[in-house]
C-alpha cells in the first residue's frame, strides 16, 4: 500500500508540476467525456484526496477549499497529503473497518476502509488520465507518471538488458 499511495502522490505532484507551466487559457482546456477543464480537474482530484483523508484518518487531516486554490497551493496540499497517507498506512489499519462519511446535506456513506483506499487510488488515476488527455489535445507531451516510472525513479524497477 505504501508504494500505491507513494505513486499516487508522486504522479499527482508530477502532473501538477507540468500544469504549472500552462497559461490560463491552456488550464481552461476541457475535453469531452472528462471531468472538466484541466484546472477544475486538478482541483477536484486534490480536493477529493483531502476528503478521503479526512474520513480515513478519523478527521486528523483537514479538509480544503480547493475551489479557491491555485496550482501551487494544490501542489503543496498534495505534498502534505503524502505524509498523511504514509502515517495512516503505518498504523496498519484494518481494511474491514467501516467508516462513515457525513455530508453537509445530512446524508452519509458507509464503506469499509479497504474500499475507501481503493477509491482514492482509482479516482486519482482516472482524473490524472483525463488531464493527460487534455494536455495531448494541446500538443503537450504528458509526463510519464505510470507506476513503472515511479519505480524506476527510485531505483527499484531496473531494466536488465538481454545477455546476448
Amino acid at each position: 500500500m505504501n508504494d500505491a499511495f507513494g505513486h499516487h502522490v508522486w504522479a499527482t505532484v508530477t502532473l501538477l508540476d507540468t500544469c504549472l507551466q500552462l497559461s490560463p487559457e491552456q488550464l481552461a482546456t476541457a475535453v469531452p467525456g472528462t471531468y472538466g477543464s484541466i484546472l477544475d480537474t486538478q482541483r477536484h482530484l486534490v480536493g477529493s484526496d483531502a476528503s478521503y483523508l479526512f474520513v480515513t484518518s478519523g478527521g486528523r487531516a483537514d479538509r480544503i477549499d480547493e475551489d479557491r486554490m491555485d496550482l501551487s497551493q494544490l501542489r503543496a496540499a498534495m505534498v502534505h497529503f503524502g505524509g498523511v497517507w504514509a502515517q495512516l498506512l503505518s498504523e496498519n489499519p484494518d481494511p474491514a473497518t467501516v467508516l462513515v462519511r457525513h455530508r453537509d446535506d445530512g446524508s452519509a456513506t458507509e464503506a469499509p476502509l479497504g474500499i475507501r483506499l481503493a477509491q482514492a487510488l482509482h479516482h486519482g488515476t482516472d482524473h490524472r488520465s483525463q488531464i493527460c488527455t487534455a494536455l495531448t489535445t494541446l500538443g503537450i507531451e504528458p509526463p510519464d507518471i505510470d507506476v513503472w516510472a515511479f519505480g524506476e525513479l527510485d531505483g527499484r524497477v531496473v531494466e536488465v538488458p538481454s545477455p546476448s
